[in-house]
């Protein structure tokens, strides 16, 4: 069995690329989903002695499919935030202890102390709806600042922005965590000059407002809010581990999370450092669902293992992965 000590104490690539073969293995073993669709792509598990060499299940199985490894029972489903008449997402969780560790973990790394810090939430869609993992994951940062300021802003942005003056002001730690179009209509309201404050953006216009490319989003958010860089997250429902990118849209994984980018001609191959592809995400804090997820992002990666989101494949299926269809 793999334990959370055995993923979390991971420090070297060599260490990464070990434990990823044997949760393959136990992925394999232990997921129905997962094992059939390397079935069906001839897979010989014996033969994967490599990262490249594991197939990458296309993340819509998440809506289609429970992909759950071993057979523990359910504590918390998350569901994606899906635009209206679409299907959701669903990931099923039989361990949350695996998710908290990720992203606590994962925060201390890319920020510091928590406690350190005043965390305000600007999340509207998420919080109108069930089952969202950034809100379960922003709500328990909230609770470990221990911080009376600390709190989500749902319609009153009024108070949101006197506060975020006062404490900016006060010389306190914040970071300010909001989703794209939220982001946006706050410094529609004023304009800020803010010296202690991170803006971290989730992403997302959320059929809100028209998307922007990246450097247009972050040069509109710098200079309203007033700071030299927009920190970005990179998470998703089917994720249990969070990318972040603490300026110019360059993401930094935790080391039990790892991208690859894959040809979006041939989902099978990967291409060169440097050029654009698709994202395969390896999550091995995803122990008990599926570490190996084939994502409908495009990417490039770099020699140093960061990453940058270009953008999203503009048909729903991914490419040359749509091999299976499964009842």
């Amino acid at each position: 069995m793999i334990s959370p000590a055995d993923i979390f104490s991971i420090s070297t690539q060599k260490q990464f690329e070990k434990m990823a073969l044997k949760v393959f293995r136990y992925q394999y073993e232990n997921n129905e989903v997962y094992r059939t669709f390397c079935d069906h792509l001839k897979t010989d598990k014996q033969a994967v002695k490599s990262l490249e060499q594991i197939p990458f299940l296309p993340i819509q199985f998440f809506k289609s499919h429970e992909v759950v490894s071993g057979n523990e029972p359910i504590q918390q489903i998350f569901t994606s935030s899906g635009t209206t008449g679409t299907t959701t997402s669903k990931h099923l969780i039989s361990d949350l202890c695996w998710y908290e560790e990720s992203y606590r973990q994962g925060f201390s790394r890319a920020y510091g102390n928590i406690e350190d810090y005043v965390i305000l939430a600007l999340l509207p869609s998420y919080l109108e709806r069930e089952g969202s993992s950034l809100i379960y994951m922003v709500e328990d940062l909230i609770r470990l600042s221990q911080n009376p300021d600390s709190g989500f802003y749902l319609r009153n942005d009024q108070e949101l922005i006197s506060k975020l003056i006062s404490l900016d002001q006060a010389g306190q730690n914040v970071i300010l965590i909001g989703v794209t179009y939220a982001l946006l209509d706050l410094i529609e309201k004023q304009t800020y000059r803010l010296n202690h404050t991170i803006i971290m953006e989730t992403g997302g216009m959320k059929g809100k407002r028209k998307e922007l490319i990246r450097e247009d989003l972050h040069r509109q958010l710098c200079e309203g809010f007033g700071v030299n860089a927009i920190h970005s997250e990179y998470g998703m429902t089917e994720l249990l581990s969070q990318a972040y990118s603490l300026g110019d849209g360059v993401f930094e994984c935790p080391p039990w999370m790892q991208v690859l980018i894959r040809d979006t001609e041939d989902a099978l191959a990967y291409v060169a450092a440097g050029k654009t592809g698709g994202i395969n995400v390896i999550d091995l804090a995803n122990v008990n669902s599926c570490s190996f997820i084939a994502t409908q992002d495009l990417g490039k990666k770099y020699p140093n293992t960061t990453f940058e989101v270009l953008g999203r494949f503009d048909h729903s299926d991914i490419r040359g992965c749509n091999l299976m269809v499964m009842g």
